[in-house]
């Protein structure tokens, strides 16, 4: 590797060739503010606000973009550079809605956060002022381009790691605003909700659409408001409060007892049931010559992204519904008709890491004698928000269990759906012993593990292996899709998910500022949560789960049977792709 010595304020630096100026003052502890570039997605120098002074030089350079040369001095902190940043910073701030009091993401802002680094008091470029409509249209999320400060971290990563390309900027100058073909909103093109724009933006120009109220007015209402909660959310929620790299399982329950939700369930246990449905249904069409490879359809962001742009693959897709939407049938049927409550009364609330699972409760599809199996989608960002609300001490609460039925005895399998490749680990931790016919000895698969776009593994199972495919990312997801039209890949079992890295970090987690992208692997510390949890829990299979077995024994039948079948399947549909 060829190394390159350069001089930073004064200090000597070996970096090698290639990185940038930017990342080699970083490793030197020096901070070079930033707004527009995001690690691993955006470097585009495109908002100054990473100006650097080259010895020699006749203009000031985007440190960002800036490659590393050997000799060169840096300066990051003269008088010019100083003056030159807080031009830029007052500039964006004088066409800026700076209403941080009442936003979103008061205290969490990239611009705020700069403007009190760099002292910034008073506004002295007064004058004109773009104004926009806010756009809210869209089920899942809300641009306000009034707090929009043109940085295109979300037109990058809507083109370049999710290949939906819905956003771009529209006009030159000052009325360049980002937005959609032909002033389309959010809601009327081919977004497919994911909610990475969000986890994107260094403002609050973009969030996700707020069900808080429809909740609270809920609990207030006098019905049984049982509330369910994704996997990932229980690996980030203790984010908002301070703590890191651990589930805070026990205190999100205890939580959400607070708050006043009649029954707090697992979603793991909807997730067991997703395990046993679509397992069989695998085995069923590598035992039938059905229809393969059989796509995995958890993800809705990714279930919506093949209905605009891959209809030919509608036909691979599990027929299963997600695992929140089955745990919310289950429990407007089983769990109403054991409580002898009606359907109709029970308000069915999930908690989760995905924007796009607002788009998905209200799916025509996904409903059971006219009623939503879940009738609101809050966010990890939405339920911390509502604890803090509440004045509840999250750090300070005890640790306590799900309620039963259903949550006492959710399984590892399930946990593990939080994460890029966990569907297919957990549907293999069944198909194999099936197919088999013995228990397995080891039920960790390392080989669909880990967070390369594309990850491809061979698992025998019985008299046959399963050649198993797993993207994340629906930039990866094209890749491979592409590959197999092709008749370059030749698999039995795919999973997707739309997100980059799985749940963990959705659309809808706590938002993570790039300083922070740069300090640590947030995925990594997420994912060990995750497989941590998975690893302390006595049952790691789903058809071990005795509700599961229960609920089988005692209502469905079996698996892929008619009356699961009817509750727990769905269809999709071709839409257009504008």
């Amino acid at each position: 590797m060829n190394m390159v010595n350069l001089k930073i304020n004064g200090q000597d630096v070996t970096v090698p060739a290639g990185t940038t100026v930017l990342e080699a003052a970083r490793q030197v502890g020096i901070e070079i503010p930033t707004l527009c570039f995001l690690k691993d997605l955006s470097k585009t120098g495109s908002c100054r606000m990473c100006l650097v002074e080259i010895k020699g030089g006749r203009a000031l350079q985007a440190a960002c973009v800036y490659p590393v040369a050997e000799g060169i001095e840096v300066f990051t902190n003269t008088p010019k550079v100083r003056s030159a940043r807080k031009a830029v910073l007052e500039l964006l701030l004088s066409n800026h809605d700076r209403k941080c009091l009442t936003c979103t993401r008061n205290q969490k802002c990239e611009l705020q956060a700069l403007a009190d680094d760099l002292g910034v008091g008073d506004i002295p470029y007064l004058g004109e002022r773009c104004e926009y409509e806010i756009d809210d249209l869209s089920p899942s999320i809300v641009r306000d381009n009034n707090k929009c400060i043109l940085c295109r971290r979300c037109v990058n990563v809507c083109h370049n790691i999710q290949a939906v390309g819905v956003i771009s900027p529209i006009g030159r100058g000052f009325t360049t605003q980002i937005g959609c073909a032909f002033e389309m909103s959010l809601g009327e093109v081919d977004c497919v909700n994911c909610g990475q724009c969000i986890a994107a933006c260094p403002v609050g120009a973009l969030k996700e659409k707020d069900a808080k109220d429809d909740v609270w007015a809920a609990l207030a209402s006098g019905k049984h408001v049982v509330v369910q909660t994704a996997p990932a959310v229980r690996a980030a929620l203790g984010e908002e409060f301070g703590i890191e790299g651990v589930a805070t399982t026990g205190k999100m329950v205890a939580a959400l007892r607070r708050l006043g939700f009649d029954k707090v369930f697992d979603t793991n246990f909807g997730a067991d049931v997703t395990i046993m449905e679509e397992g069989t249904e695998l085995l069923n069409r590598i035992k039938n010559g059905g229809k393969l490879p059989m796509i995995t359809s958890c993800s809705p962001g990714w279930i919506k992204f093949c209905e605009h742009n891959y209809p030919e693959f509608l036909d691979n897709l599990s027929s299963c519904k997600s695992p929140h939407e089955m745990f919310g049938a289950i429990i407007k049927s089983y769990y109403a008709e054991k409580q002898g409550i009606k359907p109709e009364d029970i308000y069915v609330v999930s908690i989760m890491p995905c924007t796009a699972k607002k788009f998905e409760a209200q799916r025509d599809e996904l409903s059971v004698n006219g009623l939503q199996d879940v009738d609101a989608v809050l966010t990890t960002r939405e339920l911390a928000a509502m604890i803090r609300e509440a004045g509840i001490q999250y750090a300070k609460l005890p640790d306590e269990v799900f309620d039963t039925p259903f949550g006492d005895a959710a399984t590892g399998a399930a946990v593990i759906f939080g994460v890029t490749g966990g569907v297919m680990e957990a549907a293999l931790r069944t198909v194999a012993e099936i197919l088999s016919g013995k228990s397995l000895e080891k039920v960790e698969f390392e080989a669909v593990r880990g967070f390369d776009g594309v990850k491809f593994a061979n698992v025998p199972a019985g008299d046959i292996t399963v050649r198993a495919a797993i993207a994340h990312g629906l930039a990866n997801a094209k890749k491979l899709l592409d590959s197999i039209k092709a008749g370059e890949v030749e698999v039995d079992f795919i999973e997707i998910m739309a997100c980059p890295n799985g749940c963990i970090t959705g659309g809808g987690q706590p938002i993570i500022s790039n300083r922070e992208r740069m300090e640590k692997d947030i995925a990594a510390i997420r994912a060990k949560a995750i497989y941590d949890e998975d690893e302390s829990l006595p049952i790691r299979k789903s058809h071990e789960n005795p509700y599961v077995q229960e609920l089988y024994k005692e209502f469905l039948g079996e698996p892929c049977g008619h009356k699961s079948h009817e509750l727990l399947h769905t269809h999709y549909v071709k839409r257009p792709k504008y």
